[in-house]
Order: C-alpha cells, then sequence, then structure tokens
C-alpha cells in the first residue's frame, strides 16, 4: 500500500517555474532536465508552457507506464490541468504511485538476484540519494500561469489572448 496521498503532494508557483525554465536555455527544449504534463483534455486550447507534454487525463491510465519510462531521467516534473486542483494533483498521485509500483515490481524475489541487490545495495542508495526525481503540481493550473506568462514567448506557446479575456 503506498503512503503517498494528495496531501503529500508539493507545489510550485508560476513565478517559481518560470524562473527554473529561464535559469538555462536548455529548460525550453526536450533534452532539459525539467519536464512539464499538461494533463487537460478539451480544454487544452488557448496556449501551453512552452516544451510541456501533452497527456490528457481521460487517457493517463492507459498512457501512465509510457510517461514513468519517459520522464525517468528527469530531475524535475511538474503536472498542472487547468486549475491544478483535481486533475494535475491526481496525475502526479498517479505518476508517483505508478513510479512506486514499477520500481518495487522491478525488484528480485529470487534469492541470487537479492544476494545481488545487497552487494550494491550501497551503491543504489547513492545513486537515489544522488538522483532523486522532484514531482510538483503547478499552482492555480494553466489558468493562473497564462495570467502571468500567457503573452512571454519565451515561456508559453500558441497563446490565444481572447480566449483568456473572458476569464476561465
Amino acid at each position: 500500500m503506498s503512503m503517498i496521498t494528495v496531501s503529500s503532494l508539493q507545489r510550485i508557483t508560476a513565478s517559481k517555474l518560470a524562473d527554473m525554465l529561464l535559469a538555462n536555455p536548455n529548460q525550453l527544449s526536450a533534452s532539459s532536465n525539467v519536464a512539464i504534463v499538461d494533463v487537460r483534455d478539451d480544454d487544452h486550447i488557448g496556449g501551453h508552457i512552452k516544451s510541456s507534454l501533452h497527456f490528457p487525463s481521460r487517457s493517463l491510465d492507459a498512457t501512465m507506464p509510457t510517461l514513468v519510462r519517459k520522464l525517468a531521467d528527469k530531475d524535475v516534473v511538474v503536472f498542472h490541468c487547468a486549475l491544478s486542483q483535481q486533475r494535475g494533483p491526481s496525475a502526479a498521485l498517479g505518476y508517483l504511485r505508478a513510479k512506486e509500483d514499477a520500481s518495487s515490481s522491478s525488484s528480485s524475489t529470487t534469492a541470487t538476484k537479492k544476494v545481488a541487490e545487497e552487494a550494491s545495495e550501497g551503491e543504489k542508495a547513492g545513486e537515489a540519494k544522488k538522483k532523486q526525481q522532484l514531482v510538483y503540481v503547478l499552482d492555480r493550473g494553466f489558468v493562473g500561469w497564462q495570467e502571468v506568462y500567457g503573452p512571454d514567448e519565451r515561456l508559453t506557446e500558441a497563446y490565444r489572448k481572447e480566449i483568456w479575456e473572458d476569464e476561465y
């Protein structure tokens, strides 16, 4: 049983994420060590955070194993939906649990492999400490993001101001 809950999810503000993305020009490319996962469904309109991955929440159960593999080498993963009240946090929680399940299922149950694991336990612990992936939920989601960074072409792609003028 997983100990990860919605209340244990970390949040990140739009300004902190923007600073993180602008600090290094490579952050806004596919080779970045930061991944942004947009889980909006039909409301994936009016723009998106530059270099974000679109994984609609309605199909996330089926695509979660792919997402876990795709994001394995990232240092930071940020999930969001429109408001990051339901779908974004649920996606982050599902991702953390899937990651946890994947790592526990890849653990060996045979005695031979257990001995090998124990022998390299110190090495693995060092790697885990060195590369602990941080998972966040974007505070206020894309609605909050676009209020500040929508027109900023360095951070937002395909922004359509007219969609956001009458609020969300």
